[in-house]
């Protein structure tokens, strides 16, 4: 595991602007600044573009989206891009509504998106194609390269489709992270806080691909390290020490390498 992102997000511990989901955003927060990043969670339309401004990296999360949301998540889009701060577009349930469909086409009309990042039945969705889905997981399967490419492709950014094996496209590379552990899918707010991860290590020097990589990479690894912690028996144990595990810094990771 190359930790040299992970190391530089820590040193300059960047303002990330999380305009995300009201179920997360105190796990959001807490697991931001556990990896190094410092979080602000401004949802308001009259100063999101003023915060984006202020910030080293946007998070855009549809999870509990709203008309006045939305506006705010427009501001703060174009204002990260003036600013040339890398977004994360998140379509958290996407696929649900036709509300959210349609917002999140707004979005993109208006937003032009460092990554997007999501699970196959949502990315698939964004370039027409059907995977099951409930609610706002996907539970079907496809092809998760093609559909990473395809939507890497039509939207000029770098997908990453998240699953049991991540799948990172920027149209013409592919990557993949098989890094993680099952208990992340028993966590609310699991997926929504790699996407304030991803911003954060976004920050950094590298290619978009490479940071990328390196983000999901660390964030299934400190995963699994948790999961093996003899406390762990259980969700409900998992995020405490998944919280550590992404505190984790480069002695101890060596150490546990030993």
């Amino acid at each position: 595991m190359n930790l040299g992102i992970i190391n530089e997000v820590r040193k300059n511990q960047p303002l990330i602007h999380n305009i995300t989901n009201a179920v997360v955003m105190n796990f959001s927060a807490n697991g931001l600044l556990a990896f190094g990043g410092s979080p602000i969670m401004a949802n308001a339309k009259e100063d999101a573009a003023d915060v984006a401004r202020l910030s080293q990296g946007l998070l855009i999360n549809i999870g509990t989206l709203t008309e006045e949301q939305l506006e705010a998540m427009i501001r703060a889009g174009k204002a990260a891009n003036e600013a040339e701060i890398p977004v994360v577009l998140d379509p958290v349930g996407v696929v649900a509504t036709e509300f959210r469909t349609r917002s999140f086409r707004s979005i993109l009309q208006e937003v032009r998106p460092t990554v997007i990042k999501g699970n196959a039945g949502e990315l698939a969705h964004l370039i027409g194609i059907e995977v099951e889905t409930k609610g706002v997981e996907s539970i079907g399967t496809g092809n998760n390269e093609e559909i990473a490419r395809k939507v890497a492709e039509k939207y000029a950014t770098t997908a990453i489709l998240t699953g049991e094996v991540d799948v990172i496209s920027d149209g013409s590379e592919i990557k993949t992270n098989h890094t993680g552990h099952p208990l992340l899918a028993k966590v609310t707010g699991a997926g929504c806080l790699l996407g304030s991860v991803l911003a954060a290590s976004l920050t950094g020097s590298g290619s978009v691909m490479h940071k990328s990589l390196a983000a999901v990479e660390y964030y299934g690894l400190a995963a699994e390290y948790a999961a093996s912690q003899s406390t762990v028996i259980g969700p409900g144990t998992f995020v405490p020490a998944f919280l550590d595990a992404l505190a984790m810094g480069e002695k101890e990771w060596e150490q546990r390498n030993r």
